[in-house]
């Protein structure tokens, strides 16, 4: 007998993926989702997913600077008589900050003028008593 003799359903298909000729892999390569039965590559927008933060209060956080706040003791540093932004941002260089305000910790003996700048009441009293003024 030979095979040209045989019915078709004896001579069964070649089967592919299964090791044979091409190896132990059958082409697939080794390992990872594309070597596996049945795989699907996932969509790009779970990656994006999986990059943003997964703790709480992310979208919270502050993205303004605090105020640079100023005690009293701070204010008999500077030069000059009337305190405001230029002088202020003379005073502090790189460390300045557009919001501003003077807190009254600490005690004061000269006489300034604060012009433009948020002051609490503690420290407009105190100041008021040594002689000077806020605007």
């Amino acid at each position: 007998m030979q095979l040209h003799n045989l019915s078709i359903k004896c001579i069964k298909p070649k089967r592919v993926g299964r090791g044979g000729k091409r190896g132990k892999t059958a082409g697939r390569g080794t390992k990872g989702q594309k070597s596996r039965a049945g795989h699907r590559i996932r969509p790009a927008q779970r990656d994006f997913l999986i990059r943003l933060p997964k703790l709480r209060g992310y979208k919270n956080n502050p993205t303004s600077q605090p105020n640079l706040i100023l005690n009293l003791d701070e204010l008999e540093k500077i030069k000059g008589e009337v305190v405001n932004r230029a002088s202020l941002k003379a005073y502090f260089g790189k460390k300045f900050r557009n919001e501003i305000k003077i807190l009254g910790n600490g005690k004061i003996k000269k006489a300034i003028k604060v012009e433009g700048i948020k002051i609490s009441k503690i420290a407009k009293d105190k100041i008021e008593k040594a002689g000077g003024s806020v605007n």
